[in-house]
C-alpha cells in the first residue's frame, strides 16, 4: 500500500500546468512541446545573401545613457550585464498580480490629480507588467520547459559533465541534469549577483521533469537534488580543459557583433570532450520579440543585442566549424545542438 501511495504521489506531480504569483509550474508531457524542427536544413547551401543578417535591438535603457553622462565614458560591458541582471531578476521575483493592482491604483490616483507625468509612468508600468505576465506566467516562454526538453532530448550522454557559459540562473543546466540524471554542472557568470541571487535564490520547489534511471519513468527533480558548482569568472579566463560532455549557452552569442562571434563560438568548442555536444540558443527574430524589446527595452536593454532566425544562428555555427545535429525553434528562442567538425 505504501508503494502504491508513493507511485500515486509521483504521478500527481506530473501533468501539471498552473501559474504561481511569480512563475508557472509545467510538468506536462503532452503536446504541443512547441519545438519546430528545422534539422533537415542543408547548411552547405545556406548563404547570408539568402537569409539576411540579424536584427539589432538599439533602444537602450535611459539608465545606461544617464550612467554614461555621469561617468563621461561608455558603460563597460560587465556593468551593462550587472544592470540587466538586477532588472531582469526584479521581474522574476515580482508578484505580478499584486504589482499590477498597485499600478492600476497609481494610475487612477494620478488621473484624478490630473498629474499626466505620473499617469504615463503608472500606465507604462502596467503595460510592462502585463507583457511580462503574459510571457512568463501565462505562456512560460522564458523558461519554456516543454520546448527545452524537446530540444535537449536524444543526446548520447550519461551522467554528463556540463559547462554553462553565461549561466545567469542556471535554468537550462538544471533541466539537463533532470533529463540526464547523475551528472554535474559548472555554471559560469562574471556577475556574482547571478551566483547569490539569480541562481542562489532560484525557487527551491520548482520541479524539473526528467527521467528516473532506475525505472525509465518520468520523475521530478529540484535544485537541491543536483550537483552544481558556480564559478564567478569571465569565460575568457576559464582554465578548464576538454572535460565537458555538454557546453551550453543561452542567449549569449547574439550579444557579440559579427567580428567577435567566432571568438564567442570557439568557447563552445574549447572545453568539449571528443564527441561532446554544444547547445546554443538565441532569442528569435519574430514580431513578438521585436515588440517585447520595444516596450521592455527600458528595463532590460543595456548592451549590444540581436534577434536572429534559427538559420542565421545555424550558419554562424556551421561557418565556425560545427556540424548541426539538431536545429529548431521553441517559443521565444532558436535552439541548436552541434558537434565540432
Amino acid at each position: 500500500m505504501a508503494t502504491l501511495a508513493l507511485q500515486q504521489a509521483a504521478a500527481d506531480a506530473l501533468e501539471q500546468s498552473f501559474a504561481l504569483p511569480t512563475y508557472r509550474i509545467d510538468t506536462k508531457t503532452s503536446a504541443p512541446d512547441k519545438f519546430v524542427n528545422l534539422t533537415t536544413t542543408d547548411w552547405s547551401q545556406v548563404t547570408w545573401k539568402d537569409i539576411g543578417r540579424p536584427f539589432e535591438v538599439t533602444n537602450y535603457s535611459s539608465e545606461r545613457r544617464q550612467w554614461e553622462e555621469e561617468h563621461h565614458e561608455a558603460m563597460p560591458v560587465q556593468t551593462q550585464w550587472e544592470f540587466f541582471n538586477r532588472h531582469f531578476h526584479d521581474l522574476f521575483i515580482t508578484d505580478n498580480l499584486e504589482a499590477r493592482a498597485k499600478a492600476r491604483q497609481e494610475l487612477f490616483k494620478a488621473m484624478g490629480r490630473l498629474n499626466f507625468a505620473e499617469a504615463v509612468e503608472a500606465f507604462t508600468d502596467l503595460i510592462q507588467l502585463a507583457i511580462w505576465n503574459r510571457i512568463h506566467r501565462v505562456e512560460d516562454a522564458v523558461w519554456d520547459p516543454r520546448g527545452k526538453r524537446a530540444l535537449f532530448e536524444g543526446m548520447d550522454v550519461k551522467k554528463p559533465n556540463i559547462l554553462f557559459l553565461g549561466a545567469a540562473d542556471g535554468y537550462e543546466a538544471m533541466q539537463l541534469l533532470a533529463m540526464y540524471p547523475g551528472g554535474h554542472a559548472v555554471l559560469v557568470d562574471y556577475d556574482d549577483f547571478c551566483r547569490t541571487d539569480r541562481f542562489g535564490k532560484f525557487p527551491e520547489s520548482y520541479p524539473f521533469l526528467g527521467q528516473d534511471p532506475s525505472t525509465g519513468h518520468y520523475k521530478t527533480y529540484h535544485r537541491a537534488d543536483m550537483d552544481i558548482d558556480f564559478d564567478v569568472a569571465d569565460i575568457r579566463d576559464l582554465k578548464y580543459g576538454k572535460e565537458f560532455d555538454i557546453v551550453i549557452s543561452v542567449g549569449l552569442i547574439e550579444h557579440f557583433p559579427d567580428e567577435h562571434k567566432p571568438h564567442a563560438i570557439e568557447f563552445h568548442r574549447r572545453f568539449l570532450k571528443p564527441g561532446g555536444y554544444a547547445i546554443v540558443t538565441t532569442p528569435r527574430l519574430q514580431f513578438q520579440s521585436k515588440l517585447y524589446y520595444r516596450i521592455m527595452g527600458e528595463l532590460v536593454n543595456f548592451g549590444y543585442r540581436e534577434l536572429m532566425t534559427a538559420h542565421q544562428m545555424g550558419l554562424y555555427l556551421y561557418e565556425n566549424g560545427f556540424n548541426i545535429l539538431r536545429c529548431g525553434v521553441i517559443k521565444a528562442h532558436n535552439g541548436i545542438i552541434a558537434q565540432p567538425r
